[in-house]
């Protein structure tokens, strides 16, 4: 039977894949994206009854207007799979908190209004998913990304508390969490210290690393392919990764010491001082 999947972010990487996948399958996909020429773009592309449009997650009326525009159209909605995200790097020291405070709010307070819109009517229908992307670091910290792994630890904590509020009506609940996968966004937020930093040499060695770690990383199609399998499961698991290097280190992370934990952390990603 098809079903009505609302996508955040899926006008390129996992979004765009998964909202492939799954149109393919035959599913009805609700979804937008800041980037109006990716959306026009993937409407051409997927054939069957969807409805996209250009949307910046940031603006709540337009986020209420959509939800209006997806239930006018389709009377329902199955599983909310909030995708959109910005990464953040740089030493906490020298982080510009504007810009920290709108990667916060994207990350979090998108999450939060996507599935608030939403939650009333799968209430009433006595079901349905909420599905949130995370990342490694929403439980693993790593350096000179405060400001992201603040934004996935919030994430996490308030899926984690929603869970409890929802499931009695019939409602679950999932986190997505991947170390790495071979996009742009990395690339995108890379950029040194300035010259004279205190951290400079260590976040070069670190962003050195990443570059080196994201191409062996998993594609978004193999990524994707993960995440559709979390949106069709018909019992949801909490917690779900979609590369075996997020598995290993959540695994490890359970039950090491906090000085192994930092020791393997800062060797694996060369910022030994």
């Amino acid at each position: 039977m098809s079903e009505v999947i609302v996508i955040t972010g899926c006008a390129d990487g996992m979004g765009k894949e998964v909202a492939r996948m799954l149109a393919a399958r035959g599913d009805h996909i609700a979804g937008f994206d800041v980037d109006a020429a990716g959306i026009e773009a993937l409407q051409k592309e997927l054939t069957g009854d969807h409805l996209l449009m250009p949307l910046d997650i940031t603006d709540r009326q337009g986020v209420r207007s959509f939800r209006d525009a997806v239930l006018r159209k389709y009377g329902r909605v199955d599983t909310v799979l909030s995708n959109v995200g910005i990464g953040f790097f740089g030493p906490f020291e020298e982080v510009d908190l504007e810009r920290a405070l709108k990667c916060l709010e994207i990350n979090v307070i998108g999450a939060a209004a996507i599935f608030q819109a939403f939650l009333p009517s799968l209430r009433e229908r006595r079901g349905g998913k909420l599905i949130a992307m995370s990342s490694l670091v929403g439980q693993i910290p790593f350096p000179f990304e405060s400001i992201y792994t603040a934004s996935k630890f919030a994430i996490e904590g308030m899926v984690l508390s929603l869970r409890y509020e929802v499931e009695p009506f019939g409602i679950q609940v999932a986190i997505i969490e991947p170390a790495q996968v071979s996009t742009t966004f990395a690339a995108k937020i890379h950029q040194l210290p300035p010259e004279g930093s205190a951290y400079r040499d260590r976040a070069r060695r670190f962003i050195e690393r990443d570059d080196v770690l994201i191409k062996t990383a998993p594609t978004p199609l193999q990524a994707a392919q993960r995440i559709v399998k979390v949106v069709k499961s018909p019992q949801l698991k909490l917690h779900n990764q979609v590369d075996f290097m997020s598995s290993f280190f959540l695994g490890i992370n359970r039950f090491l010491p906090q000085a192994a934990k930092d020791m393997i952390l800062v060797n694996y990603m060369d910022i030994k001082v």
